[in-house]
């Protein structure tokens, strides 16, 4: 046998080994339990492969990322090879991994039940057990499709080779440029159990699957077009070990309770409802008050900084979004249209800044207004796919905190900063501290502009966002069509990123509606164009600074920031008093003057989260004084009226959480 020199590449260290024809990743790597697969010259292999002379390998540990992605996408074949054992008769669609999970679609004659995905996982549990061996096997188009006649999703799927998307699953499944089968073998006589078409790769047997659940099933279009047939999805987690597993359940179970649609509905906070159409809410008079306090800290914030308010209709003629691009890359996101005025197509709004660049070209400008900086709460709409919309999360009507800032190039960086640090300061005044910052660059596909312009405006954006000292992540692809992008990542309560802000640079728009101004040496010069939403949408702000505080708002949020709690009949004016002085500090107290017992009330107030309950009975009366009660059951008694008034009043103004 000849000797194969090899390279073993970890992190920073190489080590080179001799090994003889044959030797595969699996006994480079022997006795590493922990390692599921390898790099080999940038492409994931399965532990299986035989290294060739010259070959550099990098170990795949199961806690990476690309190992996970291996233990989920194994555990979806096993899921599946489950379902085809209890329901023959099921068709298999695409099964990839996802972010703390994996799913797999099947043509079933009725959706599963709860009971059903008992048996299926039971069953899973059985094949894991066996140490089924992953066995990966390269087919012909022709001997595929004879394999696969049965399987009408996957003979597809074949047509796809090299070609597949990953926005559906599809390149999990035929996304190299040679098709793959993967059989699962019994490890006793090496007989096939279960096969599937799959480029992998795959973990080296079932025993390699720690922990892993099923969530729960849901009905989804093939690959995702509603011109497709409905198929059933059942959705699981898997985990290298069982504590893993059993942290990201108790994770989920915190989640679901802090679930905005739950607490809204809770709280009589908001609802969408069924009558008005899916994603677009109406709030209710408490969630109302929230938001009309977010939203006049926020105005108030601007005003301070130097925005102007304007405000814009919510329906325009299409040809304004033919001008500024979006009827031709974002059509498919906007409502149809109406025809009104002898055939004349007009759309419901799905951006604000076409319409703030006719405010800027409304009369001639001068280089001394600039930076000229216009803000909205514009009110937009989107139409969003059905199987997407997720409360207030995900809407079709929802009111952007929008802002389009008009500047020279000279002031561009200086704009850009002063913006990003205004944007950062805001979402800390409102108790989201936790940030990284993602730079959003060009996709090679969808963009208008030069290069060049391209490329400065990018440059710009990254010695910005580094200049804050925060984590910066690349995204590829990932910006407008008119420019590069800085969007605010932000952590809540629970650990989970949100994409709050972002900051658009752009030298596209102005070009398209031929914005200029008068130069300080008199010639027509072209602004540039800082796109900026700081919510990104009031409703989707809203839903996470609910889910964030669990509802249990900090008191200048609060919509009752205090409730008064007569101890008898008998006390109820002396607190209509308290509350009468507490409204006149611009405070909002209510008293309980209900027939309910006292312990009702509280508890009653408490599942409310009302930041303070102000009690009293005779011994205050007589004295004076009120009685303190706070959110986690602590109280504090015989406070002077005023002194109470002023602890409240000074929680507010420091927007402190109680």
């Amino acid at each position: 046998m000849s000797d194969v020199r090899v390279i073993i590449q970890r992190d920073s260290e190489r080590d080179e080994r001799v090994v003889t024809t044959g030797t595969t990743a699996a006994d480079l790597f022997a006795g590493e339990r922990t390692i599921v697969a390898a790099r080999v010259a940038g492409e994931l292999k399965d532990l299986a492969y035989a290294v060739a002379d010259g070959d550099e390998v990098e170990p795949v540990e199961i806690s990476s990322e690309d190992g996970l992605n291996i233990l989920r996408h194994s555990t979806a074949h096993v899921m599946a090879q489950a379902v085809q054992e209890l329901f023959p008769e099921a068709k298999l669609g695409i099964g990839p991994p996802v972010k703390d999970g994996f799913y797999y679609d099947f043509d079933v004659e009725k959706p599963f039940h709860p009971d059903d995905l008992k048996a299926i996982e039971k069953r899973m549990q059985e094949i894991q057990k066996r140490g089924q061996k992953f066995s990966r096997r390269v087919v012909t188009d022709e001997a595929a499709r004879e394999e696969l006649a049965g399987e009408p999703y996957k003979l597809e799927l074949i047509g796809l080779k090299g070609s597949a998307s990953h926005e559906d699953g599809a390149d999990v499944e035929v996304g190299a440029g040679e098709l793959t089968i993967y059989d699962n073998l019994d490890p006793k006589t090496g007989e096939t159990c279960w096969s599937d078409l799959c480029r992998g790769p795959h973990l080296p047997t079932t025993r390699f699957i720690p922990a892993f659940k099923l969530m729960r099933n849901a009905a989804a279009y093939w690959r995702g077009s509603e011109k497709n047939p409905m198929l059933q999805r059942i959705y699981g987690t898997a985990w290298p070990t069982k504590d893993e597993l059993k942290a990201h359940l108790e994770f989920l179970a915190e989640a679901e309770k802090r679930d905005h649609r739950k607490l809204g509905s809770e709280l009589d906070l908001f609802s969408i409802p069924e009558e008005i159409g899916s994603g677009l809410a109406v709030f209710h008079p408490r969630g109302g008050i929230i938001r009309r306090v977010m939203e006049d800290y926020s105005r108030r914030r601007h005003e301070e900084s130097g925005y102007e308010f304007v405000y814009t209709p919510h329906a325009t003629k299409g040809k304004l979004f033919e001008k500024s691009g979006h009827l031709d890359w974002y059509a498919d996101g906007m409502y149809p249209p109406m025809q009104l005025d002898e055939g004349t197509d007009y759309y419901l709004k799905p951006m604000n800044c076409p319409m703030h660049n006719l405010i800027f070209d409304a009369r001639g400008r001068s280089y001394r207004e600039l930076p000229l900086r216009l803000f909205e709460f514009g009110t937009v709409y989107r139409y969003e796919k059905s199987g997407v919309v997720h409360g207030l999360t995900r809407a079709r009507g929802f009111t952007q905190d929008d802002a389009h800032i008009y500047c020279t190039r000279e002031q561009m960086a200086e704009e850009l900063d002063t913006t990003l640090t205004f944007v950062l300061d805001l979402l800390r005044d409102y108790g989201l501290n936790d940030f990284y910052l993602e730079l959003s660059t060009k996709d090679p596909e969808k963009f208008v502009g030069s290069d060049e312009a391209w490329e400065e405006a990018t440059e710009t954006l990254r010695k910005v966002a580094e200049k804050q000292g925060l984590e910066l992540v690349a995204d590829p692809g990932g910006a407008a069509f008119y420019g590069p992008k800085i969007s605010v990542q932000a952590k809540d309560a629970i650990g989970r990123t949100w994409q709050m802000s972002t900051i658009q640079l752009d030298f596209n728009l102005p070009e398209r509606f031929d914005l200029e101004y008068t130069g300080a040496d008199g010639t027509k010069q072209r602004p540039v164009m800082i796109h900026r939403a700081l919510f990104g949408s009031i409703e989707r702000f809203f839903a996470v600074l609910l889910e964030h505080y669990a509802g249990a708002f900090p008191a200048w949020l609060a919509p009752v920031q205090a409730v008064g709690i007569p101890i008898g009949d008998s006390h109820v004016e002396y607190l209509q008093e308290f509350a009468a002085e507490a409204k006149k500090k611009g405070l909002r107290v209510e008293v309980d003057a209900s027939s309910d017992r006292m312990q009702k009330k509280i508890r009653n107030h408490q599942k409310a989260k009302v930041p303070f309950m102000i009690i009293v009975g005779d011994e205050d009366m007589a004295a004076g004084t009120v009685s303190f009660r706070y959110r986690d059951g602590s109280q504090e008694n015989g406070i002077a009226r005023d002194e109470a008034i002023a602890k409240i009043v000074d929680v507010v103004e420091r927007r402190v959480q109680v």
